[in-house]
Order: C-alpha cells, then sequence, then structure tokens
C-alpha cells in the first residue's frame, strides 16, 4: 500500500471515530455525577453518535481453528461476560497490557449483535478508563427498541 492509500485509509478511520470524544465527555460527566439524568445524557450522546455513523473500536481474538473471528470478550469479578470498545486508540491503548487485534464496526451493528449473543451480558465501552458498562436493556434503550 503506497502512502496515498495509507493516509486515505487513515483519514477515513478518522472520520469514523471523530466525535467519539463526545461520547467520553458524556461518560465523564456521568461519572462525575451518577444521576438518571446523567445516565440519559449518555445513551442519548451515543443514539446521536450512532446516526450520524459513527464507529467503535472492537478488539478480536486471533481466530482458532474455526477461521472465525471472535469478539474479546472481558470478564467482570461477578463471572460476567462483556465485549470491550472504544472510543479512540489511545482509550484502546490505556490500560491493555497485551497486543489487541482490532477492527473499527458501526455502533448500531456492535449493539444490535450484542443483542443476539446469549454469552454476553452486554458491551464495555472504554474499560480502562471513561467506562460505561451497557447491559442489554441500556443497548436496546440506545437502539430506540421497546422492550
Amino acid at each position: 500500500m503506497n502512502s496515498n492509500n495509507k493516509n486515505l485509509a487513515k483519514a477515513q478511520l478518522d472520520k469514523a471515530l471523530q466525535g467519539n470524544e463526545k461520547i467520553e465527555a458524556a461518560i465523564a460527566a456521568l461519572q462525575k455525577e451518577a444521576t438518571e439524568e446523567m445516565l440519559a445524557h449518555a445513551l442519548t450522546v451515543l443514539r446521536r453518535r450512532m446516526k450520524e455513523q459513527a464507529q467503535l473500536i472492537i478488539a478480536v481474538d486471533p481466530p482458532k481453528g474455526d477461521g472465525k473471528i471472535n469478539l474479546q470478550a472481558i470478564q467482570t469479578r461477578d463471572g460476567k461476560q462483556w465485549w470491550a470498545a472504544f472510543t479512540s486508540f489511545d482509550e484502546e491503548l490505556k490500560g491493555s497490557n497485551q497486543i489487541m487485534s482490532t477492527f473499527t464496526a458501526d455502533i448500531d451493528k456492535i449493539f444490535q449483535s450484542a443483542l443476539q449473543e446469549p454469552s454476553i451480558e452486554g458491551v464495555i465501552i472504554n474499560p480502562w478508563n471513561r467506562t460505561i458498562m451497557l447491559n442489554k436493556a441500556l443497548i436496546n434503550i440506545i437502539l430506540g427498541n421497546t422492550l
């Protein structure tokens, strides 16, 4: 890949992630003041970014023998599994001590897939720093699904 193609690919990737600092700011505000209003604000910001076709970075496990790519899951202290997603490459690098394989995906596709996967509880955005844990009920709210 020549440098022009690399720069074009990087510009497109940056565009898909550009604006995700709004998500980080909403999560920071929620961490500072954990109220229903701040949670509603954070969910609204996520929904807006989703409607803007924004993307998140997803960590994947290396394919096993079946050739399938599996999203990397984080296990919380209660033993539940969550997918990890990141608003930026900076967020991804903050707490992981291992090199991860990643790709970007549309927010709505990540959330819809999470709802379909029985083995996970939901999605943790930025598990190392500006963290929000979105269980399936919250994901349904962001997607506008009626329960």
